[in-house]
């Protein structure tokens, strides 16, 4: 299986003046990806259900932790890697199983929590280079933590 690329893009919610993290893999946000798959399976409702996890709202701890499949609001074997397009991770969250070895991470199992019967085993899995995956919360951190010392000065 090839690797795919992650990027954890920091974008600013002006209509609720905060910034959420939206993943993109090889260049596509998740929630294209997202909302594509659910069109394509006439899942309903698809389409711009879905927003990036805003960091300011819930105690996620460390990014770096959280999409390693470790955050201390992760429920269960899941974690959010998307949430509500109302800010809220809890209202419609896309949950992944993550695994981590030494060389690889890997998102598989997808879930909408809310609409058990929908049937996700099409979607995914993502394949991501460990050192890349790494890298990239690596740049997200600085990014957040550079938005939480301006929010202080």
């Amino acid at each position: 299986m090839a690797s795919n690329e992650i990027r954890f893009d920091r974008q600013q919610r002006d209509d609720l003046g905060v910034f959420e993290v939206v993943p993109r893999i090889d260049g596509i946000p998740l929630t294209e990806l997202i909302d594509t798959f659910e069109i394509g399976a006439g899942m309903r409702p698809a389409g711009d259900a879905y927003g990036g996890l805003i960091p300011q709202y819930f105690r996620f701890g460390p990014m770096d932790d959280h999409f390693h499949g470790q955050s201390t609001d992760s429920t269960r074997a899941k974690t959010p890697v998307l949430g509500c397009a109302c800010g809220d991770w809890g209202c419609w969250p896309l949950k992944t199983r993550i695994t981590v070895t030494a060389d690889l991470v890997i998102w598989d199992s997808f879930e909408q929590p809310h609409r058990t019967t929908r049937d996700y085993t099409r979607f995914g899995p993502f394949q991501f280079d460990r050192h890349q995956y790494d890298d990239a919360l690596r740049a997200l951190s600085v990014a957040i933590g550079s938005d939480i010392d301006d929010a202080r000065a």
